[in-house]
């Protein structure tokens, strides 16, 4: 399976659940998709979604730089809606809507990536 080679291929792709893409046979993944790419931080960052859970990651591939994977993410599959930092570290919260935990990361991003993506 390829990699979008561009953030805004990458969301493109997971929207329209083009065949092929990482995640686009699950449809518990859509809505989650959705509700993150309403929110212009979060648009801004490479979206990747592995093992049940949708990662933002700071660029495309190739990543070879330390901390390309050191953000928020959500876990797809509910709700409820799970939102931790980076490796499980903590679980920051867990809310019933898609939308409240795009929002939910948004607050957990360092400053600067909202910085980064103009917010």
């Amino acid at each position: 399976m390829s990699e979008a080679p561009d953030v805004a291929t990458a969301w493109s792709w997971l929207l329209e659940r083009k065949p092929g893409t990482r995640g686009a046979a699950h449809a518990s993944l859509t809505v989650v998709v959705e509700a993150a790419y309403a929110e212009p931080c979060l648009r801004s960052l490479y979206p990747f979604p592995t093992h049940g859970a949708l990662h933002f990651l700071r660029g495309a591939p190739p990543w070879c730089e330390p901390g390309y994977d050191d953000l928020p993410f959500i876990l797809y599959g509910g709700p409820p809606y799970q939102v931790y930092s980076s490796g499980y570290a903590d679980l920051l919260g867990e809310v019933a809507t898609p939308e409240a935990a795009a929002a939910l990361a948004v607050s957990h991003l360092p400053g600067q990536v909202a910085t980064e993506s103009g917010e």
